[in-house]
């Protein structure tokens, strides 16, 4: 087994290859002056068990260079190659919702697949259903593995798990579930991309501790609707908890207007330098359980305690 890493989040390979009690591969990565990738294994991999950990967040230069990555692996004859992509990019887009647009999800996997990855291993993506996009196996880990310890704490403050839309509602109820919680969600109507109008809550709020659950924040006009709308019902205190934080645009600056009791993250994807300076953020790593996944996998063993 070797485990190389790309440019993208070399901090959370480094924490892996820790768990593992391995050490990251010899890879170089480079650019030539036009902005194309140049990719070559500084080891020999012919015959081994290859993990590439490569968040595909913004920019899609990521992506490119997880596939250049891939393609390289595959030419070195590596005996199977396993793409850890903790942030899966573009799948917010699974299905033609209008007339004459994309589904990017499935291209995406169509790529992975065509440039030679035998596996993927990532983490809540935006519809567990993308994995039916895939002619490989496909590893789903949940944040859930890493969050539900940490909140645990709110057992007993008469708290209600609220997924931010109807499509969240099976990721807050498993929370809800691990909890002892309540259950709410909220009907959200969105006008354009990226801007997105509350219309109404599901579910008791009032006087309740909330906890909001929500795969990932971009430009967090969501998370801020939602809030505002929480505290008009008189809620109690308000946690969030988001697995990828993309937080682009005015993210940061939104989020420290909602003053909420906590905002916890993954390491998913790395915070930006605005996000770090901010403090806003508690960041909890998800190294262990993608290096439990990745050695479970090399060892042929079953992932199933791993899908909570």
């Amino acid at each position: 087994m070797k485990l190389f890493s790309g440019s993208a989040h070399p901090e959370l390979a480094e924490k892996i290859a820790s768990f593992l009690g391995m050490e990251v591969g010899r890879i170089e990565c480079r650019r030539f002056s036009d902005g194309e990738f140049w990719v070559m294994y500084h080891e020999n991999i012919r015959g081994k068990d290859i993990f590439l950990v490569q968040p595909t967040h913004p920019p899609a230069d990521h992506l490119m260079e997880l596939l250049i990555m891939i393609d390289a692996a595959r030419r070195a004859s590596a005996a199977r190659i396993t793409a850890v992509i903790p942030y899966f990019c573009y799948a917010r887009q699974d299905r033609k919702d209008k007339p004459r647009v994309a589904i990017t999800a499935r291209l995406i996997a169509n790529l992975l697949t065509a440039a030679s990855a035998d596996r993927i291993l990532t983490m809540d993506l935006h519809t567990p259903q993308l994995q039916g996009f895939f002619d490989i196996p496909v590893d789903h880990l949940y944040s859930s593995y890493v969050f539900a310890d940490h909140f645990q704490r709110l057992n007993g403050q008469d708290l209600v798990v609220v997924s931010p839309d109807v499509g969240g509602i099976a990721m807050a109820r498993a929370y809800a579930q691990r909890l002892g919680a309540g259950l709410a969600f909220i009907d959200k109507r969105r006008a354009k991309p990226n801007e997105a109008e509350v219309m109404n809550i599901i579910g008791e709020v009032t006087g309740k501790t909330i906890l909001i659950i929500d795969d990932m924040v971009d430009t967090a006009g969501t998370l801020q609707k939602a809030v505002q709308r929480l505290r008009e019902l008189e809620c109690g205190a308000v946690h969030i908890a988001c697995t990828h934080p993309i937080l682009s645009g005015p993210a940061v600056e939104r989020i420290k207007e909602l003053q909420v009791e906590e905002f916890i993250v993954t390491d998913t994807v790395p915070l930006h330098d605005a996000a770090r300076e901010s403090r806003l953020f508690t960041v909890i790593s998800t190294a262990s359980v993608f290096g439990e996944a990745i050695r479970r996998i090399h060892y042929g063993e079953s992932l199933s305690v791993l899908f909570i």
